[in-house]
């Protein structure tokens, strides 16, 4: 009999909740919304070309799954546009909006905003664009407790080089690799950019440091001091190294320039410092190497004189190969790093536009 009496008192516990627990229970099915609208972010396009100096929209549209209305109405909607480091562990902050406040980050402050062509456009507009733009970005929608985020690459037009110092191969360590790069008018390569070139022709045996601090070379013809002659072509991989202490050369990135790049026509070969008051006086300054690889690459640039650039470096750039004029090869040819004071030479210049 007890055992019956027992069992019956469970039995209505268990049909019976505390209205308390009901409704809390309850609040927790609203909550996770199982059956309500659910927040999608979507990119109309995963990848953007654009170059140097020019404007473009990374699109980023966002809806519920279960209805056409771009919001509930309920929450705010707050829009975040960050730039995804090369791990994917970091994020840069680049643009946050919510309500009518805007909010805009390092670099990308004043050249950045929504373009909100419709209540569901959170689309970033970026403006001048700048080597270091290059990138994947992602966008993150949030309404109340939903959230969803979509990833959008920007990729540049432009031309990837490899780049040693006076001092020669296998000089630079990671943060002066950086900074060289930035003297040529330039930015260090990433894997991506490098691997590009790699498949469009890119053939150097000599490591250099990318954006990621890895360590890599393009190799096209494989050959005994590249790797051995019977491995496969491809971008070799170092891994990654001390950023202070290991010496590499550098992958540098560059795109196109608003300015005129040309060879100055001079009545007689020029030293180096006679060259950079030549280019002073006919109103430019002396021209840097990714200025020259920029005019090659996406100009069309073609001239055999070997002329002197800002590095002290005497190059020239053949577009069309030709006897005399590396006949084997379209190239930005290297002459070497020539003796400034008693070397002569002719010089090429770059003119900003305003």
């Amino acid at each position: 009999m007890k055992t019956l009496l027992f069992l019956v008192l469970i039995s209505v516990c268990w049909a019976e909740p505390h209205p308390g627990n009901s409704s809390l229970e309850h609040e927790r099915i609203v909550h996770i919304q199982e059956n309500g609208p659910r927040l999608l972010v979507v990119a109309e396009q995963a990848k953007i070309f654009s170059h140097r100096g020019g404007n473009v929209t990374l699109p980023c549209k966002f809806y519920h799954e279960h209805t056409s209305a771009a919001g509930s109405g309920t929450h705010k909607i707050r829009v975040k546009w960050t730039k995804l480091t090369y791990d994917y562990l970091k994020e840069v902050d680049v643009f946050v909006a919510m309500g009518h406040h805007r909010k805009s980050y390092g670099s990308y402050q004043g050249r950045v905003s929504l373009r909100e062509s419709s209540e569901n456009d959170a689309s970033l507009v970026i403006s001048n664009i700048l080597l270091e733009d290059y990138g994947r970005y992602k966008c993150e929608v949030i309404e109340g407790l939903e959230d969803d985020t979509a990833v959008v690459t920007l990729n540049l037009e432009g031309v990837v080089f490899p780049y040693s110092p006076r001092l020669g191969r296998y000089n630079l360590n990671f943060h002066e690799a950086q900074r060289a790069c930035a003297e040529q008018d330039s930015v260090m390569a990433s894997f991506d950019q490098l691997y590009d070139a790699w498949r469009s022709g890119l053939d150097w045996c000599n490591a250099g440091w990318l954006s990621d601090g890895s360590v890599q070379y393009p190799i096209t013809k494989p050959r005994e001091p590249c790797g051995g002659r019977n491995t496969v072509p491809g971008v070799r991989n170092y891994g990654f190294w001390d950023k202070d202490k290991s010496r590499y050369d550098v992958f540098c990135f560059t795109s196109n320039f608003n300015g005129r790049f040309y060879y100055l026509i001079h009545p007689t070969k020029l030293t180096y410092e006679e060259a950079v008051q030549a280019c002073l006086k006919d109103g430019s300054q002396i021209a840097k190497v990714g200025q020259i690889f920029a005019a090659w690459k996406l100009l069309g640039y073609d001239r055999c004189d070997a002329g002197w650039l800002a590095d002290g470096s005497v190059r020239y750039p053949i577009s069309r190969p030709r006897k005399r004029c590396s006949p084997s090869e379209a190239a930005v040819r290297f002459v070497g790093f020539p003796d400034k004071k008693h070397k002569l030479y002719g010089v090429y210049c770059f003119r900003a536009y305003n």
